[in-house]
């Protein structure tokens, strides 16, 4: 996103820092944004309800840093920066510096500082279970993620009963796919996503063995990596026709990163 609008050096007076007269006496913080968002129509029609008002997004960091206290600036930056991308449904990012003028640290220095930026993202998520009720386990998740802070669910395609994937014997699967809108990590997703198998009695004992709940990241935008935990896009998406056939049903033009290929062209090459 290349429109963007700055605030530059917001001075606030609150009261953060791991010191207790710090918390006590409070001192001076100046906050400065980043606001990513797409103003080319509120550009064209002059229209302030078509972008972000600063003066409103000002309000809302005095308003913050003033009635929380917390022990570190990086605490501080991460909740404003969630904060403000919940509150302004036009915003795709910011990025938050917030400086710290009279740290106490001892030593002449101009400001301490921390920076960082956080993004709306889109994931997809495949949902499975073959074990109980599955149908309950499966809304039961999809609950939980549109009842968490920064998770927006977006899509939910139907779901279709499926044939177990590899050699286990096993009952067969009920299976889907949701759109999910997060500014979570992709780490940290996938740690959201483990807590919700794991309420709902996910035993991880045989590989592809029968499971009460299974969620897998298959995109996360256009973003690639891999790691002992974590491989995006799903290694093995593109063999698997209980995830492309959902998939494909809410998101048949999004392309693989890796394949360069749309869910819609792996389908149909799957099934010959």
């Amino acid at each position: 996103m290349s429109d963007k609008i700055k605030i530059r050096d917001l001075q606030v007076y609150a009261n953060h820092g791991v010191y207790e007269e710090e918390n006590k006496l409070g001192q001076k913080f100046l906050v400065s944004a980043e606001l990513y968002t797409d103003f080319s129509k509120a550009g064209e029609d002059d229209d302030l309800n078509l972008s972000v008002d600063y003066g409103c997004v000002c309000k809302k960091i005095t308003e913050f840093m003033e009635s929380n206290c917390f022990k570190l600036i990086e605490t501080a930056a991460q909740q404003l920066a969630e904060m403000l991308l919940l509150n302004f449904q036009l915003l795709s990012g910011v990025k938050i510096e917030i400086k710290k003028p009279w740290a106490p640290i001892g030593l002449p220095l101009d400001t301490a500082s921390v920076e960082l930026e956080r993004n709306w993202h889109t994931a997809y998520i495949a949902l499975g279970s073959n074990i109980g009720d599955k149908e309950s386990y499966i809304n039961t998740a999809i609950e939980t993620l549109k009842n968490t802070k920064g998770c927006v669910v977006e899509k939910v395609s139907s779901m279709i009963v499926t044939k177990p994937y590899g050699n286990v014997k096993q009952d067969d699967f009920l299976n889907g796919v949701l759109c999910l809108k997060t500014y979570y990590s992709p780490d940290r997703l996938l740690e959201l996503l483990n807590q919700i198998e794991t309420k709902a009695g996910r035993k991880r004992e045989t590989h592809w063995g029968p499971r009460t709940l299974d969620l897998d990241i298959i995109f996360y935008d256009n973003f690639v990596m891999d790691s002992e935990r974590l491989h995006i896009p799903h290694i093995d998406m593109h063999n698997r026709l209980f995830v492309l056939e959902p998939l494909a049903e809410i998101a048949p033009y999004v392309r693989h990163p890796v394949l360069n290929k749309t869910v819609e062209q792996l389908l149909g090459e799957l099934n010959g």
